[in-house]
């Protein structure tokens, strides 16, 4: 009855010798096959989480199944003149949720520098000039159908016209909250809407985020040392946590991208438990249980009757949930409840 949880995408964006592949290996566990530019390269993590390994402890369920991560790494996804033949490496990034741009900030061989806000600029107008040739195409069409006597979306055009005009003025569309999150754009894939986190990649003794103010004000920024990262990914539990401790890493990229990239798309987590299986499913913040119930399956949404709620740390509190029963904390709720972060949840419905 249930269907598969849905898989956030993160793509993996930045100019040639920023360390995108590094990065994905860092963030993947490690090189997976061969790597050819020319080639998408795609993985789907666990997302680690506590609260899983916990409430599996308690009910030692048949299948313990973790929330989940999808990294893309686009081919040749660079500049825009940077792509083979006739190709453009932005549409294969379009399908993401979110956006991870990787910025060089160490030393390379070959190549001048590292320079970090002009390195965000230009890849960040690339992504601003892709969306502003969407944005008049589509109005041209709209103006071509009005001339013919089509009735047009003036509401769609009124967006469309005010995501022109911040793209003309250089500013991303993940600044303007109201465009961001407009219905009526999501069918356009605008990628200077999509949330972005920023990460710079510096050299392994270096932990330090660059100080530029104009640009760590007004981004999602953190600092990855990618070839350590990905050596550590690589490694064995045991072998891991040493290498943690000697280089005084607290928590290693992935569970730090994964925790920062959570944050930045407004995502939770809840969980369902029993005997048979322990659960996490990913949602949007704010979303009301009826809502939480189709992520699960339609049939509970449409069937709602109460969502029966427990927060994991009244669960632990407790003890059991038997216990959490007895103490009350356990409560009935309606199809408006907010759902939390860390809810336990036994949705009651009849289809």
């Amino acid at each position: 009855m249930r269907i598969e949880n849905s898989v956030m995408k993160l793509g993996i964006i930045g100019l040639p010798q920023s360390g995108k592949s590094t990065v994905f290996e860092a963030l993947t566990g490690g090189v997976t096959g061969p790597a050819h530019g020319s080639d998408d390269r795609i993985a789907t993590i666990q997302v680690p989480d506590k609260r899983i390994d916990t409430l599996s402890a308690m009910y030692r369920p048949q299948k313990t199944i973790y929330a989940r991560l999808e990294y893309f790494l686009p081919a040749t996804a660079g500049r825009q003149n940077d792509h083979a033949g006739d190709r453009n490496p932005w549409m294969a990034a379009r399908d993401c949720d979110a956006l991870i741009h990787v910025i060089r900030n160490h030393a390379a061989a070959g190549f001048e520098p590292p320079s970090v806000y002009r390195d965000f600029l230009n890849l960040d107008q690339d992504l601003i000039l892709s969306d502003l040739v969407v944005v008049e195409k589509r109005l041209e069409r709209i103006e071509l159908d009005r001339k013919r006597g089509k009735k047009t979306d003036t509401e769609e055009q009124t967006l469309l016209n005010a995501c022109r005009q911040n793209l003309e003025n250089e500013i991303p569309l993940r600044r303007v909250a109201d465009l961001a999150a407009a219905r009526k754009l999501r069918g356009f894939a605008l990628l200077s809407a999509r949330p972005m986190l920023v990460l710079f990649n510096n050299d392994d003794e270096d932990d330090r985020t660059p100080q530029i103010s104009h640009l760590t004000d007004t981004e999602n920024c953190i600092v990855i040392r990618g070839k350590l990262e990905q050596e550590l990914a690589q490694m064995a539990a045991e072998e891991a946590a040493d290498f943690l401790s000697e280089f005084n890493i607290s928590e290693s990229a992935m569970d730090k991208v994964i925790r920062k990239s959570y944050e930045l798309m407004g995502l939770i987590s809840f969980f369902t438990v029993g005997e048979d299986e322990v659960r996490a499913w990913t949602i949007k913040g704010e979303t009301a249980a009826v809502e939480a119930a189709e992520a699960i399956h339609s049939d509970i949404k449409k069937g709602f009757i109460r969502a029966e709620v427990l927060a994991y740390d009244d669960l632990l509190d407790a003890g059991s949930y038997a216990a959490a029963r007895k103490k009350g904390t356990v409560r009935l709720e309606g199809k408006t409840y907010t759902v939390a972060d860390g809810d336990i949840i036994n949705f009651r419905f009849n289809v």
